[in-house]
Parts: structure tokens; sequence; C-alpha cells
């Protein structure tokens, strides 16, 4: 994902897929074989001459195959396959969302790795799960295929993601997934620009990076956070929003939640922004939870 304006308030939720096509059917040209023709002789003598044998010349084929047809190719190779395998799911290819260390990721089961592990540990069957920061889908798939929860209510910011999460969602069946493509904030506002590039995950709301890779500028609905948490009253937080969440998260109410996952981004929110997120969610009776955090993904448990 593409880190947002430093002095925004708004979850710049972005992370990080044509399926693979068969190609056409040759065509094929059906050889057959000569046939076997007789000769005559004549002689230029007005005398009736000697009737004169015709010898026919061996044949140097195989005689059990003798006069047969050359047989048509076997049936077409079957099609590609378009998706990647990824802890279970299928992932649809694109070619610009599945390649390179992504593709790679995604086919060793190592892709959000920390997320996932994290998620699958404290993540119970029935919860309601609130996410910020959709990605490609592969979160919010993971979170009804694998881990069971009753509903998925997923914010991305990214406009461009939008059908591809929903092409994940459609090859694993998920039909229990609210994708929101809108911006959190901590209080309600106007609908703010957003910048969509040539590569989609380094689409941003910031407008002073890759000026030139800049493809459309779209506005985004944005949406307070409080109302928010009041009608999907979540279980569980899952939150990779590239910075934001040190400006979001001190903004809510968590008190609702039983866990949190965050991926955290000191490089961008420095110390006193790491602060910020732990006391929100001591704030709301969260506690860190080491057996589930690594590194910069922190896990938060109520009453472990």
């Amino acid at each position: 994902m593409a880190r947002p304006e430093t002095d925004s308030t708004e979850v710049a939720a972005t992370h990080t897929a044509d399926h693979a096509s068969a190609t056409s059917d040759p065509a094929f040209t059906r050889r057959s074989e000569p046939g076997e023709g007789t000769g005559t002789a004549e002689t230029g003598s007005a005398e009736p001459a000697l009737a004169t044998p015709v010898i026919a010349k061996p044949e140097t084929s195989d005689p059990k195959t003798a006069g047969a047809e050359t047989p048509a190719p076997g049936p077409h190779a079957p099609a590609r396959n378009p998706f990647l395998i990824s802890r279970g799911m299928k992932i649809p290819k694109h070619p610009d969302l599945t390649r390179g260390r992504v593709r790679g990721a995604l086919k060793q089961g190592t892709y959000e790795r920390k997320e996932c592990d994290a998620v699958l540990r404290v993540v119970r069957p029935g919860d309601r799960v609130l996410e910020l920061g959709g990605g490609i889908g592969y979160m919010s798939t993971l979170l009804s295929v694998k881990a069971g929860a009753a509903h998925v209510t997923s914010y991305e910011a990214n406009p461009a993601l939008i059908p591809y999460i929903r092409s994940v969602h459609a090859a694993n069946g998920v039909t229990n997934v609210d994708l929101r493509n809108a911006l959190l904030s901590p209080e309600p506002g106007d609908p703010v620009p957003f910048y969509i590039r040539r590569n989609f995950l380094a689409s941003s709301m910031d407008p002073s990076t890759e000026k030139d890779a800049i493809t459309q500028e779209v506005a985004i609905d944005r949406q307070a956070l409080a109302p928010v948490l009041a009608e999907v009253r979540p279980d569980v937080l899952v939150c990779d929003i590239e910075g934001a969440e040190a400006t979001l998260l001190p903004a809510g109410d968590w008190s609702g939640l039983r866990a949190a996952v965050i991926e955290l981004h000191p490089q961008w929110i420095g110390q006193s922004g790491v602060q910020a997120v732990f006391d929100a969610m001591m704030r709301a009776g969260l506690t860190y939870f080491p057996k589930a955090s690594e590194a910069k993904v922190v896990t938060f448990l109520k009453g472990w």
C-alpha cells in the first residue's frame, strides 16, 4: 500500500487479475496416404506383343498399418488453471496484482503471513469482524473461509482494487463480506480525492509521488468512525492502513472488541504514533497478546 499523507486522518486503506486463459485451438490438417496405382505397357510394334506382367513395388511401410490414415491429434491440452492456490483458497491470476514476489508468497502460503497467523489464532467462528484495509481481498476471504467469521465488513479506499476483491470472493464462494469502497475518519466530511496509478497498488491519496504514473483522480466517500462502529458492532478488528492507525484508532470507542490485530507502521508514525495505538487498545480493555504478535503485527486480546 502506498503511504498516506502524514497529516491526513483518513484511512488510506490500500494494500497490497485478469484470469489466465487458454489459447485458441490450432487448425489441424489431416494427411491422407497416396493411393495404390497400376500401370500398363504399350509397344510401338504393329504386331501383337506378349503381355508384360506388371510387377508391384514392394511396400516399404509396416504391413499392419499399410493404407491406414494418419491418426488425428488427440484432444487439446486442458486450459491453464486461472487460479493460484494459497492456504487452500483460490486466488485469481492477475497480470498486475499477482506477479513477482506477491505471486511467490501466494503460492507458498506466506502472503501477509504474520497477520494471517494472528487472525487464525484469535478469531472465533461466529465473530463479526471489521477490516480496515481490504487489499486484494485475501484477508476477508481467509476470515470467511478459514476462520469461520459470521460477517466481515471490509473497507478499501482504492477503487481500482474493488473488482478484483469481488472476484476473489466469488472464486471462494464468499457471501458474508460487506465490501465498502470508502474511507473511515474520526469525523464526517466531504469526499476526498484519490489518485489511481498504473500500478494499482501504488494508488493513494497523495498526489505528490509518482505524478507521471497517475492515470485518474476519483472522489472517495468519507464515513465517520463512530456510526460505523455502532452499526457493525465488531468482535474483532483487523487493521492495516499504512500509518493512519495513529490518528484513526485513538478516535474510536473500541470497548466492544474481544480482539484486535493491527499492523503498525513505525517508520511513518514514530514512537508517539505507536504509543497512541497501544493507549487506544488499553482504554478499550484489551491487552497486548505476545503469542499472536510478531514484529510490527501486534495483537490485543481481552481476558487472556
